[in-house]
């Protein structure tokens, strides 16, 4: 284990969706540990069986915190919230209890990077569905990060190679999309860019 790398936390994302086989399938690549100290927020539970879904060569590492990682290729650190009943789970189906889940597991990712516990953060795909059937009435990740770090003035930034997008607007209708359009907010997206870039 390399002290100097950074750790990044990955929330599971929605249990019964693709983000816990995403997760398992990067982790068992074992490039990934060459570039930073991994760690997933979320249910042990539904990571093993993330782990036989994807016919994955590693085990679970079950931690309370990060102090417990291990960070070892062949191994996921979970920190595990133990709140996803995976008898009741159903591949694809929208539930609630998915939705708790996935949201509990971006809220405590999210809580370890305040704490300078996790160096940045990755997230798994929710299902927009299930968080609003759990109460949690979000648009997206972007929505969530902002609440839970106080940020006021937010957009999400889309990134790769050299470019970089910033959106007026996020997952509403395109009539919705429309009326987002206004000087003001666009003057204050290119502002967020500039002063991130």
């Amino acid at each position: 284990m390399n002290e100097n790398l950074p750790i990044i936390g990955v929330s599971m994302g929605d249990p019964a969706g693709i983000g816990p086989e995403i997760a398992a399938k990067a982790f068992a690549d074992r490039r990934l540990y060459e570039k930073c100290r991994p760690l997933v927020t979320g249910d042990a539970s539904v990571m093993a069986q993330a782990i036989e879904i994807a016919r994955a060569d590693l085990r679970i590492n079950a931690i309370r915190d990060v102090s417990q990682a291990k960070f070892e290729y062949g191994a996921i650190d979970v920190v595990d919230l133990k709140d996803v009943d995976v008898k009741s789970l159903v591949h694809g189906k929208v539930s609630a209890m998915a939705g708790k889940a996935a949201f509990d597991a971006v809220k405590k990712v999210i809580e370890l990077a305040m704490a300078n516990e996790v160096d940045a953060t990755v997230t798994g795909p929710l299902n927009k569905e299930a968080l609003n059937l759990a109460g949690y009435h979000y648009t997206g990740h972007t929505e969530i990060y902002a609440e839970f770090t106080k940020t006021k003035d937010y957009t999400m930034m889309l990134a790769e190679g050299n470019l970089r997008v910033v959106h007026v607007s996020t997952h509403v209708s395109l009539r919705q999309a429309c009326d987002c359009v206004k000087k003001e907010r666009v003057y204050a997206v290119i502002k967020l860019a500039y002063d991130t870039m």
